[in-house]
């Protein structure tokens, strides 16, 4: 009897072991075989991104094939384009360089012009000293002693000192006229500014003086006469002024 309990004790032990060794390696396997859905749905999702990322990829690389293989009449449009460019450039700056030739032209034509026109300045400068001291030659003879001999006289008779001073009074006075008109025809011209306002580009102040009814500022007597040449003052006047007594 002992024995048959022993039996049945052993079998149930037995059975119970089973069925835990049994539910253990049916929990294992469900584990193993979820761990498996996953790693093959991990490597599903990263295929799937591997291929969507590759997509894009592609596609653009297809772009790139698409843009760099441009059509041969594309490529003639860009170097006729670039050329059309060039040539722009090259007529600018052409019509610069014709402009800049063309004031150069003007310019030196102008200076030329100057040059020749106001050549002689200094050597008509320098003649005037002898003008004026020819003007000053013919100012200090009176007009009395320029008078003609009477009609009565003798004219085999000999001339007496008035008939020489007549004479040379004379000469020099066509001098004084024949320089004048020569400096005439090269532009060079006398100007007197005796009752005109004091201008000190033209006029030089040799003094002032208060000189009652007299406009203050007004040239009262020229000493010597001034030049011009063209339209600039080759001497300027000297002159006494009218002051202003009122400060």
């Amino acid at each position: 009897m002992f024995n048959t309990q022993a039996a049945q004790a052993f079998r149930s032990c037995t059975g119970a072991l089973s069925s835990r060794t049994l539910a253990r390696t049916s929990v294992n396997v469900a584990g193993r075989r979820a761990a498996l859905a996953m790693r093959s749905r991990h490597y599903s999702d990263k295929a799937q991104s591997s291929d969507e990322s590759k997509k894009p990829e592609e596609n653009s690389e297809e772009q790139e094939k698409d843009e760099v293989e441009v059509s041969p009449e594309t490529t003639l449009l860009h170097k006729l384009k670039a050329e059309e460019t060039k040539v722009a450039d090259c007529m600018s700056r052409l019509r610069y360089l014709q402009a800049d030739f063309l004031n150069l032209q003007r310019n030196a034509a102008r200076e030329k012009e100057q040059a020749r026109d106001f050549a002689i300045s200094r050597f008509a400068g320098d003649l005037l000293e002898t003008v004026d001291v020819l003007s000053l030659a013919l100012k200090s003879v009176p007009k009395s002693a320029l008078t003609p001999p009477s009609e009565s006289s003798d004219a085999t008779a000999e001339k007496t000192p008035a008939t020489h001073l007549r004479e040379l009074y004379e000469g020099v006075e066509a001098t004084h006229r024949l320089l004048l008109h020569t400096l005439f025809k090269h532009h060079v011209k006398p100007f007197d500014p005796t009752g005109e306002a004091f201008d000190p580009n033209k006029h030089e102040a040799l003094y002032q003086a208060p000189i009652p009814g007299k406009e203050p500022g007004t040239v009262l007597e020229c000493q010597k006469v001034g030049y011009t040449i063209k339209d600039r003052v080759l001497r300027a006047a000297q002159v006494g002024v009218v002051q202003d007594t009122s400060s």
